[in-house]
């Protein structure tokens, strides 16, 4: 509550923090909007491989004389930054940019969430052991979640639940970029001339994102997803008390302590009243009959027994709250959300039934979509994360629904990304054999 305070102060000295943002897209550009105008901070270095998209960002955002490089390893080498931001949403190029930054010191905000999912466990403790911080991106919902669980568990409450809001329905597992746009109210003329990616919106709507948002939130918090996954039940902020607890108890968890995803949709398409289709809540228990009696006195939405209740945000505003991570890790040396280990995991599952020959196209595209699973369920089947999906070639036929594996696929061993993920692998099968 006084980073702006200790802004000022860097500012009023003349030293603001240095910043070198990698990836000129939307996340990137909606932060610059706002870091022009933060006291106590200085872009140094915007970096794409398109620096005419750069110079693009830097129009739309009022900035003014902002160096532009495309070499982001040269970039974060540079004695004049201190803070790097990964805004490319590659995860090769995010892996690679961690460690570079664990090499030259330099403090790392993550918005890339899919290299945070495919190997933020080890990337995390590589900057712990590099005297750097690794941080999940303020702005982006994973970090909000962070935030609400560090809240209620700071405050003595016990987290029944966490996650996000989405659009689901039945069968959008099965969505490819031929038929996206129908479902966001779009005809593919005005995607096209909104330059929007059918691939890159299909992995918000088949739940590909879900699954690897909510990998990165169980791996940051202790929470930890349902054996079968995520079940998008459909519910409205208010019922999120009565629905987001135990089977047992009349809810729909599987568990205490478990990240899940709601639906703004019934399952019969009728809207949800009070949906939380762009925003982020935690569920939390009374630890006592006090306690319970505190939360009606005060008015807070509660189940039929008075113990359960929620806290909600409706909104997350992406890049533009972004600047809370940078100053966090900067000032304070802390990150906003960050692995403490390795629990969930967004495996590729066949979108249709699969036949050797094929190549897997990623994320949102046509073959495979990203399934939440346990981490333990994970490394026991070999399930190659979603991550790793993009253009490598099936040995093997997969059935539909099924995870593709590590056996099923040709993939190439000696790239960096391969090797840091297998090496995580190895490291937590190790430590889980280990406490057994």
């Amino acid at each position: 509550m006084n980073l702006h305070r200790m802004l000022l102060d860097r500012d009023a000295t003349g030293n603001p923090v240095r910043v070198a943002l990698i990836g000129a897209g939307k996340f990137g550009t909606m932060y610059l909007s706002q870091a022009g105008r933060t006291p106590g901070i200085h872009i140094a270095t915007l970096v794409d491989l398109d620096p005419a998209r750069a110079e693009a960002a830097c129009a739309k955002a009022g900035l003014g004389d902002t160096f532009i490089s495309d070499d982001a390893m040269a970039v974060i080498a540079s004695d004049d930054v201190d803070v790097v931001i990964d805004a490319t949403g590659s995860p090769a190029a995010g892996i690679a940019h961690a460690l570079a930054c664990c090499e030259h010191g330099k403090h790392i905000v993550m918005v890339n969430v899919e290299a945070d999912v495919l190997a933020g466990p080890l990337l995390a403790e590589r900057a712990r052991q590099a005297g750097i911080v690794y941080s999940l991106a303020y702005g982006d919902q994973p970090a909000l979640i962070c935030e609400q669980v560090d809240w209620a568990r700071a405050c003595g409450l016990d987290v029944i639940a966490a996650g996000k809001g989405t659009k689901y329905l039945d069968g959008y597992h099965y969505v490819t970029p031929d038929d996206v746009w129908q479902h966001y109210g779009l005809t593919p003329e005005q995607a096209e001339a909104g330059g929007m990616n059918p691939q890159m919106f299909n992995s918000f709507l088949d739940g590909t994102k879900s699954a690897i948002e909510m990998a990165a939130v169980a791996n940051a918090t202790g929470l930890t997803p349902a054996p079968s996954g995520l079940a998008f039940p459909p519910v409205g902020v208010h019922d999120l008390p009565h629905i987001m607890r135990p089977e047992a108890e009349g809810g729909r968890l599987h568990h205490k302590g478990q990240v899940e995803v709601i639906s703004s949709e019934e399952r019969d398409g009728r809207h949800v009243a009070g949906d939380l289709r762009w925003g982020v809540y935690v569920v939390f228990e009374a630890p006592s009959d006090y306690v319970a009696a505190c939360f009606a006195e005060y008015g807070l939405p509660t189940d039929s027994s008075g113990r359960y209740s929620a806290l909600w945000k409706p909104y997350h505003l992406i890049g533009l709250e972004l600047g809370i991570s940078v100053a966090s890790v900067a000032l304070r040396g802390e990150a906003t959300g960050q692995a403490t280990g390795f629990r969930g995991d967004a495996v590729a599952t066949a979108k249709r039934d699969l036949q050797a020959g094929e190549t897997l196209d990623g994320e949102g595209g046509y073959t495979v979509y990203g399934k939440l699973m346990p981490a333990d369920d994970s490394l026991a089947c070999g399930g190659l994360p979603i991550g790793l999906a993009h253009n490598v070639t099936l040995k093997t036929a997969v059935a539909k629904d099924q995870p593709v594996t590590w056996t099923n696929v040709d993939i190439d061993t000696t790239s960096q990304a391969v090797q840091i993920r297998r090496e995580m692998e190895a490291m937590f099968s190790q430590r889980a054999a280990a406490a057994q």
